[in-house]
């Protein structure tokens, strides 16, 4: 929201591709600061992150302006609850559905993720002292494409056309994650997954700002954030589920098809905004 509120909206999913991104790098480096801290206790991976929350904390009392002018008047917003109910209402309605893909996108990911490491375990009999190989190349894929290639995929492909994009890369590299014979093979399919979730969920979220009612930008992100966060919690309950009970490979066709049906109502629903006529 707070990127919605100080870029120009042309600009936005570029944007929302740097946020991304640094969130790509912080997932490539967390676990390898937390395995190297190993070396001072079993305590201090918790302690060190403490304190680089509470360093955030301080980082953005002090350098984060507040986003919306001082002498602007605060718009009268319907409560939070309010707003997530209508998306469940009323679905078809532009951020409404813009919601659901992001939240849905987001459950299909989670799916992954939850069972990622016993998948590993079990297939190629990865361990906890290789795993981290596995995150820090993905957060590598994830931070490149984000902050360097997403914005001229967004010149070229329009919000709407890099979002279609993302769910079919997304859905085809979680469709052939089961398919990998060896490590290798499985390191030329990953690349499919940063890729797609690089375009979808940036593009999806500055489209979203873009459908918010005026006045409600920030209410309407942290519905969509609400989705995301229920996904995140449903996503390991079903796939530690599928995993145990269909098979180790169920998680993943699992969240394929999921991005598949994200990707019918992303082509079949939503149409970019019409671009406005050129002045003479």
């Amino acid at each position: 929201a707070y990127v919605s509120d100080t870029v120009a909206p042309a600009d936005r999913a570029r944007a929302l591709g740097w946020l991304s991104a640094a969130t790509a790098a912080g997932f490539m480096m967390g676990p390898a600061i937390g395995s190297a801290a190993t070396a001072l206790g079993r305590a201090a991976p918790g302690l060190i992150a403490s304190g680089l929350c509470l360093l955030n904390v301080l980082a953005a009392w002090r350098f984060l302006p507040e986003s919306r002018r001082a002498d602007a008047t605060p718009p009268r917003r319907r409560p939070v609850w309010h707003a997530a109910w209508e998306v469940v209402r009323h679905p078809s309605a532009p951020a409404a559905r813009l919601t659901w893909i992001y939240g849905v996108g987001m459950l299909a990911f989670s799916l992954l993720t939850s069972v990622l490491a016993l998948w590993l375990e079990a297939r190629f009999e990865v361990t906890a002292a290789t795993i981290g190989y596995f995150f820090v190349y993905t957060g590598l894929l994830s931070l490149v494409m984000r902050s360097l290639l997403l914005g001229p995929a967004i010149e070229r492909l329009g919000e709407v056309g890099a979002m279609r994009l993302g769910t079919v890369l997304l859905a085809i590299g979680l469709l052939l994650y089961p398919a990998a014979p060896t490590v290798w093979v499985l390191a030329a399919i990953i690349p499919l997954v940063p890729i797609g979730t690089a375009l979808l969920f940036p593009a999806t979220t500055s489209l979203l700002s873009e459908a918010a009612t005026q006045g409600e930008l920030g209410t309407t992100m942290g519905v969509a954030q609400t989705f995301a966060g229920l996904s995140r919690v449903v996503a390991p309950i079903v796939g530690t589920i599928a995993f145990q009970r269909l098979g180790v490979d169920a998680p993943f066709l699992l969240s394929g098809c999921v991005v598949a049906g994200v990707g019918y109502v992303a082509f079949r629903h939503v149409r970019p905004a019409p671009r406005p006529a050129p002045v003479p």
